[in-house]
Order: structure tokens, then C-alpha cells, then sequence
């Protein structure tokens, strides 16, 4: 309590005994002892109020002792039990948790760790990719302002995401890897990698890239093979060394037919080679006959054209090309779709043209869009000019029905700028995100599709879409998610199919460790998106004949399936509505690859790094005491005091009021049965 607070207070006490004096001993003619208790109790009424008023506190200190944190993590993936570490992964955990000196020392926090990270409950080491990366990043989120040292128990091969050692550079904390698995270096060739694209036209040749590694003493040869089916398509002798330890092959295949091709990659095993598994792999492309051909036009440059035109050519079955309108009127008939991008009176001629060949449009309109000639020179679309703009946020509407949208989180997307007043379509459309004003949402289109006249359009009322595309990397770390949405818009308004009640979203084929994912959306005959649905999808493995039936859940507005796990082959599937007669069929194929599966020892030199750039050390499993002394005798790892300091009142308010209510009624029972009143 402050010496102000205190002076208050005396001075409150002196107030209140002067004022209850002058009331009953100076005025007063009362010559009974009465007068004093009288006294007595409004000088404790008056003292209360000014008590009130003055509110004093004082500061109350807990002290408490606070130890370290410990986090223990250990790689559940599946290439702990290819290299048999498993009992050594769980004996070692145990000895390190049972450890009397670490539990007194530290608050020991378990996790395990394989794609995702997750609290420890047991271990099953079937996580089919590690994500050392995510493991690390995810502790310096939660330990940031802590000491928290972290074991990592694990073989330090990541097979998914950002390169660990980077991550490390971040993090706070000390590592301390336990190193499970061989160290010893075995002669082993392998495939690290095999680059293709994804689709090949037909009657075209693709390239094909291979780098394939050599771990060992000696020189050796071996033989590249290349298989489609049964026949051997390419091959090549590799000469190696430890210093050629790497060669890259390329190579040149025919694209002959349509549909999913499957090949296999191999290496020809060395003498005594211990790891034959990372020898061969298989990849796939799908041959397709034609090419989606989009036509972006312009009259002035900016930087969505460019955006726009990476996001459609991410997928290799489409094409853009940027023209002005004079450029495209001679090639109408090469393009599938035409971007009109924020059309002026230079658009004339090419509008008449798109609407006298039924073309499907997407128009994006802006700050320099010249909508009293758009106005003019279509039916469909109409702006009330203002010759002001405004900026507007989008918000997803989660029931747009046309396609399946993924939400990209487009509350955090900066504001597209277009102009200001209402705006309207003609004819029945569909709003995939409404305009947000001042985080409000408003029931304004900023994107819809519509259909008329046997013709597919969008509009995007807004320029600025370059900043989504950044924003969604910064928020995803990829381009894909907000390509992938570009790339849904681009597939329906390029097509001429009509809608259909049940929409299938998958890949012809997934690699071995891909998530496996197959969404649907169905509709009932009004084409409303139907939350009640009962969807199940029947899957039928082609070389066996086996068939299982799943039940699809709704996930964020999609009927959803994971099939992630589900063993190599191909596949036909059925997507059917349980009680109505409404279903949709597709086939796909899952290639025979186990990324787990392709290392022979630990990485002994990256973990090595990872310890030294984080202040650690590592340590094999066999030398966890030493880990254990290091870490009870590192001085970085102390139990902190630490204080909590609470202001609070002197007095609680409650009481010092009920007291003063006590005081004011005795002294008016006092006075009423003395006469006084």
C-alpha cells in the first residue's frame, strides 16, 4: 500500500470522527452516554463511504518454483521398423521417462511425430512420411518463451516437407538427437528422385529425369532400366564412386495412347547389396489427346494477368496466352475460354464476336473497367456508375453448388478494388464469395458463375487478385491451393458439360505416400446442396476383384473419404446416393512406391548438424546415460523462481458496504426508540 493511500485514509478517519462530533457531541443536546455510541456509529458510516471512495489496495507476492520442461519426441514412422528400431525406440523412451534425477529436475512433455505431431499415447510406427521440419517448428511454437531442451528419438530421415537443419536456425531451444538405427556405411545404389510431368499428349515425347545415388567405398556399375509393362523402354550403364556418388539420367519415352501409363524405374542390386527396396520405383503420367486453350485479354498490363496466367498454366492441361482484343478475333476458335480483363470501348468489336459464337467468358472488372460501355454492349452484367471505388474483402458463400471449393481462408485476403454502387446480373447466378465491407458481409456478388443461352460466364467484381495469389503462399507456403481454386473456375467455364446432381473430385492416379483423398458434392433435383445425404462409395481393387464399401462424412461442405493407406493397384470406384438412384463412377491408380522404405542406416551427419546449430549434442541410443548426465548437469537447465503479484483491496467492497448498512440501521432503531426521530 502506497504512503499516499495511507495519508487518504487518516485523513478519512479524521473526517468522519469530526463530522459524527459535530453532529452529536457540538449540536447534539443529548446528555446521555447514548450520544456516544451514536457518535461512534456514523463516524463508522462516514469512514465507510470514503473508504469506498478511495478503494485502497496492497500488493500480495506468491512465490513458486518453476522446473524445465523436457520434451521427449519420437519418429513413429514406418522406417523405425524397417530399420528395426522399434524396441529400441520404446526401451530407450521408457529409461529416459523413468529416469528419478530427469523427473525431479524436469516437467517431462511426451510426443510422437510422423506427417503430423501429435501428444504421445503409444507408438505404432506406421506413419507413412516424417516430418522432422514440422516437429521442430511445432515445439518453438508452444516452448518459445520457455526452457524446454527437446530429445528427438528418431533415424533423422525426413521424407516430407521443409529441410529440418533450416528450421533448426529458428528454433530456441537446444536439440539433443538419440539416433536410432545402423551408422555403419553399406555399398548401396538408389533412386533419389524421378522427375515428370504430371500430363503427355499424345503422339508427343516426354522427358523423363532420374537421379540416382551410390553410398559406399568402391567403385561399382550398374545397369538404369526403364519398364513399361513387360518391355524394357530405356536403359543405361552407371559407373559410380565415392566421388561420383551421384548421376543424373535423362531420358526421352513415346506417348502412344491415352489414359494412365504406368513405368518402372530400376537399378540393377550390387553384390551383397543390403537395401534392394530404394532400387527401383514407379511413376506414371497420364496421356491426354487435347490441351484447354484459355485466351487472357487485355488493354492494360498488370500484375493479375500475370498471376492469373501462372495459376492456369500450374496445370499442365491447360494453356494461356495474353492478347489484346485485335490480336484474338483472327483465333476465336483456338480458345476454350476468354478472360476479359477489365474490357474499355477497344473491347467492341471482340464482345460481338464472343457472343455471336456462344464463347464462355470470365470478366474481371476494376478501377479502369469502362462499365458505361459494358453496360451497353451485353445483356447480362450491370453496374450503376459512380466514377468512385472502394475496396471490398470476399467472404465464402459455403453453399455455392456449381463446383467443389476448397475454403482458402479468403477472410485474410487483402480487399480487390472495384467500383462503388449496386451492382446486378440478368439472369439466374450463383455467388461464390460475397463482398465484405468493413467485416461485414454483405449479400453483393464479388464472384459468380451463371449459365445463359447455352453459354458458361463468371465475373469478378474486383482487380487485385496478384495479392491473393502472395497472400495464399504466405498463408499455405504454396502456390497450389489458390492455383488449384483458379484451376476449378477454369475447368467448369471451359466445359460444355451440363451439371450434374453428383460431382466427383479426384486424380487419376497418387503415389504411394500421397494422401488419398476423394470429395463429392450432391444436389437434390432443384440442384441445393444436400447436407442430409447419405453417400457411400464402393471401391473395387482390379487385380484381386475385392470390393469394400465406405460411408463418405461431410467435411466443410464436401462429402469426403480417406483412402490414404489403401495398398497399391488400380482401382474402379462407385459413388452412390443410398436411397435415390443418383451415382457417379471413376477409376484411379495407386502406384507401389514406400518412401519409409528407401534408407539403409540413420542420418547420422544431419542430425549431427541439427544438434551442433541448436547448442546440443547427439547421442546414440546406447548412450543415453551420457544424455541424461549432460542434461542434469547443463547449467541452461535451472529451476526458476518466479513471483505472482496480486493487487487486491484492502477490504472488499461487499463487506464495508454491509457494514455500513448495519451501522445506518442500528443507529436508526437507536434514535427511533430513544425518540429522536
Amino acid at each position: 500500500m502506497s504512503s499516499l493511500t495511507l495519508l487518504y485514509i487518516t485523513i478519512a478517519a479524521i473526517t468522519a470522527l469530526v463530522l459524527a462530533l459535530f453532529q452529536y457531541i457540538y449540536k447534539s443536546k443529548l446528555k446521555s452516554k447514548l450520544k456516544y455510541v451514536l457518535t461512534g456509529l456514523r463516524a463508522l458510516v462516514i469512514f465507510g463511504i470514503l473508504l469506498v471512495l478511495i478503494n485502497p489496495t496492497f500488493k500480495s507476492f506468491t512465490y513458486f518454483h518453476e522446473k524445465p520442461t523436457l520434451v521427449l519426441a519420437v519418429d513413429d514412422s514406418e522406417s523405425i521398423a524397417y530399420l528395426n528400431q522399434e524396441e529400441n525406440a520404446q526401451s530407450t523412451l521408457k529409461f529416459i521417462e523413468q529416469h528419478k534425477g530427469l523427473q525431479e529436475r524436469f516437467n517431462l512433455q511426451t510426443y510422437r511425430f510422423g506427417k503430423e505431431v501429435n501428444t504421445l499415447d503409444s507408438l505404432n510406427f506406421k506413419s507413412s512420411q516424417t516430418n522432422i521440419s514440422a516437429a521442430l517448428k511445432h515445439f518453438n511454437e508452444i516452448y518459445r518463451q520457455q526452457t524446454a531442451p527437446v530429445v528427438l528419438l528418431t533415424d533423422g530421415n525426413q521424407t516430407f516437407g521443409s529441410d529440418y537443419i533450416y528450421q533448426s536456425k529458428h528454433n530456441t531451444q537446444a536439440i539433443y538427437p538419440v539416433i536410432l538405427g545402423d551408422s555403419m556405411v553399406y555399398s548401396d545404389v538408389s533412386l533419389k528422385q524421378v522427375n515428370t510431368n504430371r500430363y503427355v499428349y499424345l503422339k508427343n515425347k516426354f522427358p523423363v529425369e532420374i537421379i540416382a545415388n551410390y553410398n559406399g567405398n568402391d567403385a561399382v556399375e550398374t545397369e538404369l532400366k526403364i519398364w513399361a509393362g513387360n518391355a524394357v523402354v530405356f536403359k543405361k550403364t552407371l559407373k559410380l564412386n565415392p566421388l561420383k556418388s551421384s548421376e543424373i539420367v535423362s531420358a526421352i519415352l513415346p506417348a502412344n495412347s491415352i489414359g494412365v501409363k504406368t513405368y518402372k524405374v530400376e537399378l540393377i542390386a550390387l553384390k551383397d547389396e543390403k537395401n534392394t527396396v530404394n532400387n527401383s520405383k514407379n511413376f506414371a503420367v497420364e496421356v491426354i489427346d487435347q490441351k484447354t486453350n484459355v485466351a487472357i485479354i487485355y488493354e492494360r498490363l498488370h500484375p493479375d494477368i500475370g498471376a492469373l496466367k501462372k495459376a492456369i498454366e500450374s496445370n499442365e492441361q491447360r494453356s494461356a496466352s495474353i492478347l489484346r482484343p485485335q490480336e484474338v478475333l483472327n483465333k476465336l476458335e483456338d480458345y476454350q475460354l476468354f478472360i476479359l480483363y477489365q474490357p474499355d470501348a477497344k473491347f467492341s468489336t471482340l464482345l460481338k464476336a464472343l457472343q455471336e459464337q456462344n464463347s464462355n467468358t470470365f470478366t474481371i472488372a476494376g478501377e479502369t473497367t469502362d462499365w458505361n460501355f459494358l453496360n451497353n454492349n451485353q445483356k447480362f452484367l450491370e453496374q450503376k456508375v459512380t466514377n468512385q471505388t472502394e475496396n471490398f474483402l470476399a467472404t465464402l458463400n459455403l453453399n455455392y453448388s456449381t463446383f467443389i471449393v476448397e475454403n482458402l481462408d479468403f477472410e485474410s485476403f487483402p480487399p480487390l478494388r472495384s467500383e462503388f454502387g449496386a451492382f446486378t446480373i440478368k439472369v439466374p447466378f450463383e455467388t461464390l464469395l460475397y463482398k465484405n465491407v468493413n467485416g461485414i458481409t454483405t449479400k453483393s456478388v464479388l464472384l459468380a458463375t451463371f449459365e445463359a443461352e447455352n453459354t458458361k460466364h463468371a465475373i469478378l467484381n474486383g482487380e487485385g487478385l496478384w495479392r491473393w495469389r502472395a497472400q495464399s503462399f504466405l498463408n499455405r507456403n504454396s502456390f497450389n491451393n489458390f492455383d488449384e481454386f483458379i484451376s476449378k473456375l477454369v475447368q467448369y467455364l471451359s466445359s460444355n458439360k451440363k451439371r450434374r446432381r453428383l460431382n466427383v473430385d479426384y486424380k487419376s492416379f497418387y503415389n504411394g505416400n500421397d494422401d488419398l483423398v476423394i470429395s463429392a458434392q450432391y444436389f437434390n433435383k432443384n440442384f441445393e446442396f444436400d447436407a442430409e445425404a447419405s453417400l457411400s462409395i464402393v471401391l473395387e481393387h482390379k487385380e484381386d476383384g475385392t470390393i469394400k464399401e465406405i460411408p463418405m462424412l461431410l467435411h466443410n461442405g464436401n462429402y469426403t473419404v480417406d483412402l490414404s493407406g489403401t495398398k497399391a493397384g488400380s482401382y474402379d470406384f462407385k459413388i452412390k446416393h443410398n436411397s435415390e438412384n443418383v451415382s457417379a463412377t471413376g477409376s484411379f491408380k495407386i502406384l507401389d512406391y514406400n518412401v519409409e522404405q528407401q534408407f539403409l542406416n540413420a542420418d547420422l551427419e544431419k542430425l549431427n548438424t541439427l544438434a551442433d546449430k541448436s547448442s546440443g549434442k547427439a547421442y546414440f541410443a546406447t548412450q543415453t546415460e551420457a544424455l541424461i548426465t549432460q542434461l542434469l548437469n547443463d547449467n541452461r537447465y535451472q529451476t526458476i523462481q518466479k513471483s505472482t503479484k496480486k493487487i487486491v483491496p484492502l477490504i472488499e467492497w461487499e463487506y464495508l458496504l454491509l457494514i455500513i448498512a448495519l451501522c445506518l440501521i442500528i443507529e436508526w432503531f437507536i434514535r427511533k426508540y430513544n425518540g429522536l426521530i
